[in-house]
Order: structure tokens, then sequence, then C-alpha cells
């Protein structure tokens, strides 16, 4: 009589590999993977969000709203350590995770293989926006520390008017927003924290309401870049001139 063991093996179709958490050193590479993807770079994803929304509030908002960010102490080693580094790994590994893996969506259009597909491609769409993003408006055109906040509204104004950047811009914050929820939902299930087919399917729901939350705030943000109030007017660097508000009534 067969065994228990035998007899599960043999249920098994051939050519299939059994499920495993990770051979060797893969399985902390991995874990790290999907935690830097929470910590720090879904927070700082987060805190992004936040404050581009500032820009809703006028120009004035954002600009004292990046003067704050930039005038947080070490901020080269913060970037350096908490966005550039893990941005860095999750980026490289991710990659090397797509190249290894196996996406089947043709021959078997199963709902996790087309989530698996999409996960991959909007992380590369998201890395190629974050690196754009970062460049232009870190790197490049009006240093924004040392008093330039002043200016940081208007360099993402003018970054805008090229319609195809907004294009750029909108589908790269779809991209990253949806990485980010489904990130968040593979973070559960990998860490145990959704056990079980109905857990995860519920929270399968939630993550999309995370979603369609960040889409609509980045868009709402973005709206708000290139449709500033008839009030204000950018006031070019070395000008010696700054964004003018309105006046506030005296009370």
């Amino acid at each position: 009589m067969a065994s228990p063991v035998a007899a599960s093996q043999a249920r098994i179709p051939a050519g299939v590999p059994p499920l495993r958490a990770g051979e060797g050193n893969s399985f902390l590479w991995r874990r790290l993977h999907s935690l830097t993807g929470i910590v720090p770079i879904g927070a700082f994803l987060v805190e992004h969000f936040i404050s581009n929304a500032f820009a809703t509030n006028g120009p004035q908002a954002y600009g004292e709203q990046v003067k704050f960010l930039t005038g947080l102490p070490f901020t080269f080693l913060l970037e350096l350590c908490f966005i550039y580094i893990p941005l860095a790994y999750h980026a490289l590994y991710g990659i090397y995770i797509w190249y290894r893996g196996e996406s089947n969506v043709t021959e078997y259009p199963w709902t996790g293989n087309w989530l698996y597909t999409a996960q991959r491609w909007t992380g590369i769409v998201a890395l190629i926006y974050m690196g754009y993003h970062t460049y232009t408006m870190r790197f490049s055109g009006v240093h924004l520390f040392h008093g330039g906040y002043i200016y940081a509204y208007g360099k993402v104004h003018n970054e805008l008017m090229t319609p195809w950047i907004v294009a750029f811009y909108a589908v790269g914050i779809i991209a990253a927003s949806w990485h980010f929820a489904y990130g968040i939902w593979l973070f559960a299930a990998k860490w145990g924290i959704t056990v079980g087919k109905e857990s995860r399917r519920k929270f399968g729901y939630v993550c999309v309401l995370i979603a369609a939350a960040f889409i609509l705030t980045g868009v709402i943000s973005l709206i708000a870049f290139v449709s500033p109030s008839k009030d204000w007017h950018w006031a070019e660097p070395g000008s010696h001139a700054e964004q003018v508000q309105p006046a506030q009534p005296q009370s």
C-alpha cells in the first residue's frame, strides 16, 4: 500500500515544481526585497504624495513644505540611506526576480498571472518615472536648497508645460500607485499577515482602494501644478523677486 507522502507526490503533475519559501540565501534576499518595498520606499512614497498634495493649497503652501523637507539635518545622508540605496536594491533585485521568473499569462490567463505581470511592468515604468523625476527636480535646473524653495512650485509648473510630460507623469503616478498597493498585498501574504485564501481575497479589495486613493491624490496634485491660481506668477531665479501671493485681509 502506497504511503500518504507517495500518494500526494503522485498527484503533482510532472514538471510543476513544489512551492517553497526559498533556497539558501534567496529567502533572505527576497524577504529584504519585500521589506524595502514597504519601508523605507513605501513610506517615502506616502510622504511624497502628501507633500505634493500641498500644491492644492497654493504655491506658497507647497513652497513651505519644500522648505521644511530641505531644511532637515543631514538631508543628503537621509536621501542616500533611506531612498537611493534601498531603491537601487529593490529595483535591481526586482529585475533579477523578473528575469528568473516565468509569466505564462497567455497559456494560463489566471488572475494571479495577470497581477504578477502587471506588478513587474508597473515596477519598470515606476522606476523610469522616479529616475526622471528625481533627476529633473533634484539634480537639474533651479537648486531648491538654501532658500531656493521659493522656486519649488514654479519649477514643477514649468516642467509640466509640455503635454507629453504631463501624460508621462500621469502614467508614472498610476504605475507607482498600483505597484505599491499590490506590493502591500504581497507583503502581507509573504510575511504571514494574511493567512488563507479568503483573508487574502478581502485584503485585495483594501489594496485596490489604496491604489485608487493614491492615484486620485496624485492626479489632483498634478492638476494643481498645471493650473495655478490666477494671482500667482513665476519669479525667475536671479531676479530677486519672489512668488507673490494675494495679501490677506486685515482683521
